[in-house]
């Protein structure tokens, strides 16, 4: 028998946030010392050698740099109300997160058009302000984040622009959408940076790809970065395909294979994955119209049998502010307490592709429940004012699997709305907020007596360099 808080409750950390952004640059230095953090992709432009280092012929190399700061706040946080002080009130739980990551790539091409790549690039983030211990407390760390090398064959096996590509070391790597695979490392806890997620990379990482026209196969092993106080020794290899027809559809098929500290992780220990996805807008007369699915099979006898699927149909339409629509219905399976078989489907290393996807909602999914014994409805409404403004409104309805697994009668877990909006001042600066806003179900109230609604607020700031 499971509580409804072992259903949900989902420390550490280990997701994919989209940079957003924007304050002074030595704001973030100065609060983040001591830390130093990242946050943000390859797209900086690359610098010009240092002045008397001129580069060999077919060097090239760039200098990233990234900085982030966010301020997160809470009202009735995880629906409860009491102050330590007090035997009741409004608990408001605030605290800041700051992050810095430089990072160095180099590229030489050689004459064959063939080229060796390598990054290097090292972390520090930083949670303070009376953080909650759920995002892990006032903490700071720094460390490396990629140290890689690989090599792409360009055009000089004549089968197609970089046909074999083959990555080692300390490595991002995610499949389709990331409701499985999209970060490779842990925050929070001991780290700090619970929501900045600054880290991206696995602790080990070796990945091979095939591309041939439309197609392209993908084999790998990874090791996932994991919490020193939390380490599921989490490891697999597996192979991945995907097949694109034209630029509107992409079908992709993996599977998986894992394996983990049995004393940790029992049901991921030998853990085999099967996955199946389709991202279309099929009809070249109404291009708005698109639909995304994805099936995956968890299969490791009775430690763990389960699946997950989810459905989503969306219309882009046209004019001003652009809104698009869209509808998802998503279902993690639950454990049944009648069967001696393992039911809880295990989220694996659930990344951010977008908003609620797949951190499910700016308070449920970030905060109390996880992938896992779980249906989720959500209806999206995104609009785009301008260039450099997106924003939109997210409802959800979230509700039990299987209630019996969480101790509880009722499938009603929360309904939540979000408001988001990312504004890119320029190329170098972002910021996003979020507004969000969530009622207690009945099998929250059953579980701890929590009634009161939860109000949830942030502002996170970036700069890319």
């Amino acid at each position: 028998m499971q509580t409804l808080a072992t259903n949900t409750i989902h420390v550490p950390r280990q997701r994919g946030r989209k940079a957003a952004a924007s304050c002074a640059l030595a704001a973030l230095v100065s609060l983040t010392v001591g830390s130093s953090a990242a946050f943000g992709q390859d797209t900086a432009p690359a610098n010009a050698p240092p002045p008397g280092l001129p580069l060999p012929k077919g060097l090239d190399w760039k200098f990233n740099f990234d900085a982030a700061l966010g301020g997160f706040g809470f009202a009735n946080s995880l629906y409860t109300n009491p102050k330590p002080e007090e035997p009741s009130g409004d608990l408001s739980d605030n605290w800041f997160e700051g992050s810095l990551k430089p990072a160095v790539t180099g590229v030489y091409t050689t004459s064959s058009t063939a080229q060796f790549y390598g990054k290097l690039s090292a972390v520090g983030e930083r949670t303070y302000g009376a953080a909650p211990s759920l995002v892990g407390g006032d903490e700071s760390s720094f460390g490396l984040e990629d140290l890689y090398v690989g090599w792409r064959s360009g055009d000089s096996l004549g089968l197609g622009k970089d046909a074999l590509d083959f990555t080692i070391g300390r490595a991002p790597y995610a499949i389709g959408h990331q409701m499985l695979i999209g970060d490779g490392a842990a925050e929070g806890g001991s780290r700090g940076g619970y929501w900045s997620n600054a880290r991206k990379a696995f602790e080990w990482a070796a990945i091979g790809r095939l591309k041939a026209g439309n197609h392209l196969f993908e084999g790998f092993y990874l090791d996932k970065d994991d919490l020193p106080e939390a380490n599921s020794s989490t490891k697999l290899w597996g192979a991945n395909y995907q097949y694109a027809i034209g630029e509107d559809t992409t079908l992709g098929a993996s599977y998986l294979k894992f394996s983990a500290d049995p004393n940790r992780a029992p049901q991921r220990d030998g853990l085999s994955v099967y996955d199946v996805r389709a991202f279309t807008a099929p009809f070249s007369r109404m291009k708005g119209l698109s639909f995304e699915a994805e099936y995956a099979l968890e299969d490791n006898g009775n430690a763990l049998d389960s699946t997950a699927w989810n459905f989503l149909a969306g219309y882009q339409m046209e004019g001003g502010w652009k809104p698009k629509i869209s509808y998802r219905y998503a279902i993690f399976e639950g454990d049944n307490p009648a069967t001696a078989k393992n039911e809880a489907f295990d989220g694996l290393l659930t990344g951010f592709y977008d908003w609620g996807t797949w951190w499910q909602g700016e308070i449920a999914g970030e905060y109390f429940v996880s992938n896992s014994n779980l249906i989720s409805h959500q209806l999206r409404v995104h609009l785009k004012p301008k260039e450099s403004v997106g924003m939109g409104f997210i409802l959800y309805d979230f509700v039990l699997d299987k209630p019996a697994s969480a101790g509880v009668t009722s499938n009603a877990v929360a309904k939540e709305l979000d408001w988001y909006m990312d504004w890119s001042f320029n190329d170098n600066f972002t910021v996003s907020f979020v507004l969000a806003y969530a009622d207690p179900g009945a099998a929250v109230q059953q579980s701890s007596g929590r009634t009161d609604s939860f109000f949830y607020g942030m502002v996170y700031a970036a700069y890319k360099y």
